[in-house]
């Protein structure tokens, strides 16, 4: 299994390099040069595994036995998932009005990220002991994956993690979960900006190829095929827990609905039907519509400015996995996806070639909802089973509600609605904290502020260069 880039400008790397790498060296995305097929027989035999049996299955697929072997990978994964709060790891609650809602985020930070980033973790110390080597994480985040990313490495010796968060526009709880590791090897910055703002500094640094290397640069965002990966698994386990039977020919299609931002979980949706699993796709998202404009017109650009809405973890305009999921429908056209990508950076403007767009809205569906649509989730999803969603998981509920169909769905529910209290209050309900999480406020902060105006990138470099004198 070798993996490429996107936009086919370096020569084919394994696993590992994946791993290491955050951007690929022309600027593209690591992908399966190509993917496995998986026909009936194995669904069915999959489909009584747990899930983090699956998530074994799934990355047996796409890490050579001569990397890491088999029983080594079940141990880095049972490892991983060892602080996760419940038995199964994820679990399905089954609502009424046919509303299921796969709940991805019992691990440490309450969200879904902890499943990939976990696994991620342990797989990077498994290769970083093995060659006695150091690397330096860079992480942008509108929320979740900072908290999830310091989870899995902090107190590492040989990685040192630098988070930068977009100040006042994630939430109190999200910040809290950044701010209070203090650790050595944990670098917290709090930028005054928007998430596709703090993406440019790190984005820069990737670019600096000596830099770069001579920091072992590397990303934890879902730039990083680990991520992806491991969380194909979601979509296999929701399509085993919801589709009525594995009897009948054809399998039965069960739709999947995706609260979607960076685009990660919905690219491993794209890979999983690749594979041969029969789902139907739904990205959904909050006001920052790009994806949706994309699925429906062909309309990748960017709008005028990013809204903040309550599903703030999904408040992004540059969702960078569409250029994986454009690679992967235009046949792995290498040059077609070098072509579009540049001239989106360029002009932040990119209309689809209209075969492709074709193919991406037999692919996908999609749906944008409001704030206003939101509370109304959030509101009739209590109502209806004393369930409190997080509002990113509501806009997956808004969705469900607006169809009139009866086919077999699976809600994906990204976070717990614990970390968003002010959209739980907006909704007129009741916050439900656990302890945890209200001990946040009393722990002491650290974190450095990167005001506007000021050269960010000049200032992480400084502060990358410091790190480094210590090893």
């Amino acid at each position: 299994m070798e993996y490429v880039s996107t936009r086919g400008g370096v020569a084919p790397v394994d696993f590992e390099g994946a791993l290491f790498s955050g951007y690929a060296p022309d600027g593209g995305l690591f992908m399966p040069q190509c993917l496995p097929s998986l026909d009936r027989d194995t669904l069915r035999e999959w489909s009584c595994l747990s899930y983090p049996s699956l998530v074994k299955e799934l990355c047996s697929l796409f890490i050579t036995a001569e990397l890491v072997p088999r029983s080594t990978l079940s141990d880095l994964i049972d490892r991983a998932f060892s602080r996760f709060r419940h038995k199964d790891i994820i679990h399905l609650s089954r609502l009424k009005d046919g509303l299921n809602v796969l709940e991805l985020w019992h691990g440490v930070t309450y969200a879904f990220k902890d499943l990939s980033l976990s696994c991620t973790g342990q797989f990077l110390q498994y290769f970083l002991e093995k060659k006695q080597k150091h690397v330096t994480i860079l992480v942008g985040t509108s929320g979740d994956t900072g908290s999830s990313a310091i989870e899995s490495v902090r107190g590492q010796k040989n990685m040192d993690i630098f988070v930068l968060l977009p100040k006042g526009l994630c939430t109190q709880i999200q910040e809290l979960q950044m701010t209070t590791v203090i650790e050595d090897n944990v670098h917290v910055f709090a930028a005054y900006g928007n998430s596709d703002e703090i993406d440019e500094p790190i984005k820069e640094l990737f670019a600096d190829v000596d830099f770069a290397r001579k920091h072992n640069l590397m990303s934890l965002n879902s730039i990083n095929w680990s991520r992806i990966m491991v969380q194909i698994a979601h979509h296999f386990y929701a399509y085993f827990q919801c589709a009525p039977s594995l009897d009948t020919t054809p399998l039965p299609v069960v739709e999947i609905v995706v609260p979607t931002g960076g685009g990660g979980n919905i690219t491993a949706g794209c890979i999983a039907q690749k594979m041969g699993l029969p789902i139907r796709l739904v990205a959904v998202v909050n006001s920052n519509d790009i994806i949706h404009r994309t699925v429906q017109h062909g309309d990748f650009s960017l709008s005028e400015r990013v809204k903040a809405t309550l599903a703030s973890a999904m408040d992004i305009q540059e969702p960078y996995n569409v250029e994986r999921i454009l690679w992967l429908l235009s046949g792995s056209d290498s040059h077609l996806t070098k072509v579009l990508m540049e001239q989106f950076s360029l002009s932040k403007s990119l209309k689809l070639p209209e075969d492709l767009h074709r193919k991406l809205s037999e692919t996908l569906r999609s749906c944008s909802a409001s704030n206003e649509d939101i509370v109304r989730a959030m509101q009739r999803c209590w109502q209806e089973n004393n369930y409190l969603l997080c509002p990113h998981s509501a806009v997956a509920a808004h969705y469900h509600y607006s169809q009139p169909d009866s086919i077999p769905r699976c809600c994906l529910a990204p976070a717990s609605a614990a970390k968003f209290q002010d959209a739980v209050l907006q909704a007129g309900l009741v916050p439900q904290l656990p302890p945890e999480i209200s001990a946040l406020t009393t722990m002491e902060t650290r974190s450095i502020e990167l005001a506007q105006g000021q050269d960010w990138t000049r200032m992480l470099r400084e502060q990358i260069e410091a790190t480094a004198q210590r090893w």
